[in-house]
């Protein structure tokens, strides 16, 4: 079958192997991931492999787990910002520790945490209900319950270029003509935050210009529409910050680290997540915008007595 982003009811009862009467109890009865955007039933593809991927079972197990830790901690998932001076303060501190990342999107860094390929791994996926982060992802892709501590929250919205030549003020505007967009990848938080406001806009993907034309992290977007190459990109309030882009906000979102319990008092999680306390890491947020470490460090599933934020 032909390679598409939006799957039509004849497709995906041909990628599922079912008569297309089935694919609408699939859809009421177990959950099988659709939108009507349009009036009729889409399916997103990457969402529907997900599904079919969740709904295995005897999943097979990795044969060599992840080594005993040496000095060498690996992050894998979301790309951030701060995240990025946090590794680069935490690798200067202690020549007898280093850490490395892996910017693989937020779906990718779980998937990775499965397949133990990474000690940590750094999300912000909104769920369904548009209220909650993660916790939902993380149980559908991890054969048991991990632990999820907060890095930060953080602002996310709309990159426009200086001065917003194109007049955009909302999602809506992005169907003007000659209105160019650029994207980031399947998997991201980021894009399926876009991909939400996009359908609460009752606006269709195949009619934006560059919505296929992604880039592996925020700045990348953000030079995008600096250098006047796409008018807006979804991305984070700190890279309008740094560039002098204009931004109109979305929503404040969390965004966590998710670690297996087998392996949360590892030395160098621990190390870790103890610099979120230091005060040379508070320093870094310092001047960045659209950033809150209200909650940083804080254990937000399972709960604590005093709370996280959901």
């Amino acid at each position: 079958m032909e390679e598409t982003m939006l799957m039509n009811t004849r497709q995906v009862a041909r990628f599922l192997d079912v008569n297309e009467k089935v694919v609408y109890s699939l859809i009421s009865e177990k959950g099988l991931p659709a939108t009507k955007v349009t009036g009729k039933w889409l399916f997103p593809r990457h969402l529907v492999e997900r599904w079919v991927e969740n709904k295995t079972i005897n999943y097979p197990r990795e044969r060599d787990p992840l080594p005993p830790y040496h000095g060498l901690l690996i992050i894998a998932g979301s790309n951030d910002i701060l995240l990025e001076r946090a590794i680069s303060l935490y690798n200067r501190l202690d020549t007898g520790h280093v850490a490395v990342f892996g910017n693989m999107g937020s779906l990718g860094g779980i998937r990775a945490l499965r397949q133990n390929l990474c000690h940590m791994a750094c999300s912000h996926l909104l769920q369904e209900n548009g209220d909650e982060y993660n916790f939902l992802f993380a149980r559908e892709e991890l054969e048991e319950s991990p632990a999820v501590v907060n890095f930060c929250r953080r602002e996310q919205g709309l990159l426009l270029c200086p001065g917003n030549p194109r007049g955009i003020q909302g999602v809506s505007d992005l169907c003007k003509e000659g209105v160019r967009v650029v994207n980031r990848a399947t998997g991201t938080g980021t894009r399926l935050l876009f991909d939400k406001m996009l359908q609460e806009a009752e606006i269709s993907p195949e009619n934006l210009a560059g919505y296929n034309e992604e880039k592996r992290s925020h700045m990348e977007v953000g030079l995008e529409v600096l250098a006047g190459r796409a008018d807006a990109g979804p991305g984070i309030r700190a890279v309008a910050g740094l560039l002098g882009l204009e931004f109109i906000p979305f929503r404040w979102e969390r965004f966590d680290f998710i670690v297996s319990r087998e392996r949360f008092f590892d030395r160098g999680i621990q190390r870790f997540l103890g610099l979120l306390h230091e005060k040379a890491f508070r320093a870094l947020a310092e001047p960045l915008e659209g950033y809150d470490l209200a909650f940083c460090g804080k254990m937000v599933y399972p709960k604590e007595s005093n709370g996280g934020e959901s």
